[in-house]
């Protein structure tokens, strides 16, 4: 199969039908949007089929569309985002599936096509609270058992919900409400378009 990405999705719309919501080539990168009830049975054909071929997953991670775009977004808050790639074909694809319920979001586990994807689904689980029906052992992997919330949702306070510390008189560790006042940094950034030429006229 050829490997542009015109010839690749031309190769995923006559394998996927309507599954793809939409397709998109932006920056010669081809993105295959699929909603979660058609997730797993285009995943198999993206593997399965040999002039698509994309037998290894590479990544798969969650967003969140908060605040996107200034505010003008108005979609579904959570995705996950897979990375495929095809060695026999040598092509990549990227496929984004957006959860219905931004309350509850929700998307199929695709460990069945990839069981590779068993500790990313745990990072995304972890980071933002996406649940993943199907998965074996759904529970987190980078925060520990004690951790309250999912720290890559955009209204996760910087500071957190807790911290830790050691406490002499009980002899253990505990977690207690954060101490620390929450504060935004803003960096000074010079701007004077003579800056860089007054400082080298005062080094002259």
């Amino acid at each position: 199969m050829a490997t542009t990405p015109e010839a690749l999705v031309a190769a995923l719309q006559a394998a996927l039908g309507d599954a793809p919501q939409r397709v998109t080539v932006a920056l010669g990168e081809v993105t295959a949007v699929i909603a979660p009830d058609r997730l797993i049975d285009a995943m198999r054909i993206l593997r399965d089929r040999p002039e698509l071929n994309f037998a290894t997953l590479i990544d798969a991670s969650g967003v969140d569309y908060l605040a996107y775009g200034n505010g003008s977004y108005e979609g579904p808050r959570y995705a996950v985002v897979y990375h495929l790639l095809s060695l026999a074909n040598n092509c990549r694809l990227r496929v984004r599936t957006f959860a219905a319920d931004d309350e509850f979001p929700v998307v199929p586990s695709v460990i069945e096509v990839w069981p590779g994807a068993n500790w990313y689904e745990r990072e995304t689980f972890d980071l933002y609270g996406i649940m993943f029906p199907g998965h074996p052992d759904l529970r987190r992997i980078l925060t520990d058992y004690g951790f309250i919330g999912h720290p890559f949702r955009k209204d996760f306070p910087l500071s957190g919900h807790v911290e830790v510390r050691y406490d002499p008189e009980q002899s253990r560790v505990i977690y207690q409400p954060v101490t620390i006042e929450p504060r935004e940094v803003t960096p000074r950034i010079i701007r004077e378009e003579t800056y860089a030429g007054a400082e080298g006229s005062r080094k002259a």
